[in-house]
């Protein structure tokens, strides 16, 4: 089957309105808002922003941290797209809107630099250690991905160390000014490298097609699916079992449930080019973020 015939059609969130905008504005602000690849955006933020929550940050200090992950997430997303543009367009990816036509690519670039300068100042609000950490961690790391790594075998890495980095930015700011514990660094890595296996999936056959070859492109779907589920399985276990006390009824119900989730997202065989082991992978992390929360006071 082509890569057009597996692709689902590309459609405008035309639901979004904004009074006072006119409907062709709001219309490409919906599109623009599509193509900052808005599920693991949204996930990410609103994981980091409930964990800064339970760790001792005042209002101000929570919407500070969604604020300055947010416009990272943003600025990684577009920058994604801008520089994929050509593959994209030749892969027939109906579900991105460069490729389509509706959008282009100078205007996701310029959105993901305004979001990346916007990203700065943000982050300082959480203190100068904690803002190292997320701008060169979280932020530079993403983009580093989208421009070189994507297409070598350390594709993983800036996913390891941006997930990793994530619990930083949130406890080297208010209150804590501390790094965070070895396991919430160790699980928050694990997960990224989980996502990266399962996000890379649905594509490496039109990856391979237009010259990226990361690492999850030279080891194949086979290994790919058995790598993403020992990972977010050996993640969910060290959540669960390496924290201070005892995980409890509700943590082992969550570990359980995340286990599930990990082996429904990579044992069945989906279609080709279906996002569900991408979902799967969020579901796990948000099962995983849950059992931060609930140790959330003893993170740092």
């Amino acid at each position: 089957m082509s890569p057009q015939g597996r692709r689902r059609e590309y459609l405008a969130p035309v639901s979004l309105y904004l009074p006072g905008l006119p409907v062709r504005a709001t219309h490409r602000l919906a599109t623009l808002l599509h193509s900052c690849h808005p599920e693991p955006t949204l996930a990410v933020t609103a994981f980091v922003t409930a964990l800064a929550a339970t760790s001792g940050r005042g209002p101000g200090g929570v919407v500070a941290v969604g604020a300055a992950v947010l416009a990272g997430q943003l600025s990684i997303g577009w920058c994604n797209d801008a520089v994929d543009a050509g593959r994209d367009t030749v892969s027939g990816r109906r579900d991105k809107p460069i490729a389509t036509g509706a959008l282009r690519p100078r205007t996701v670039a310029v959105a993901a630099v305004v979001a990346l300068v916007a990203c700065v100042p943000l982050s300082l609000l959480s203190g100068l250690a904690a803002a190292a950490v997320h701008l060169t961690g979280v932020v530079a790391g993403g983009w580093a991905y989208n421009l070189v790594l994507k297409r070598t075998p350390l594709s993983p890495l800036p996913y390891a160390v941006g997930f990793a980095s994530l619990p930083a930015f949130v406890t080297l700011g208010p209150p804590a000014h501390a790094w965070p514990a070895w396991w919430a660094v160790v699980t928050s890595a694990l997960l990224g490298v989980g996502a990266h296996w399962v996000n890379a999936l649905p594509d490496i056959a039109d990856d391979l097609a237009t010259g990226v070859r990361g690492l999850p492109q030279r080891l194949g779907p086979v290994a790919c699916r058995r790598l993403a589920l020992v990972t977010m399985l050996v993640a969910v276990a060290v959540v669960t079992v390496c924290p201070p006390g005892t995980a409890g009824t509700p943590g082992w119900v969550c570990a359980t449930a995340a286990g599930g989730a990990a082996v429904m997202g990579t044992v069945p065989r989906w279609r080709e080019g279906s996002r569900w082991p991408f979902r799967a992978a969020i579901a796990v992390a948000g099962l995983a973020v849950v059992q931060l929360l609930s140790r959330g006071s003893v993170i740092a």
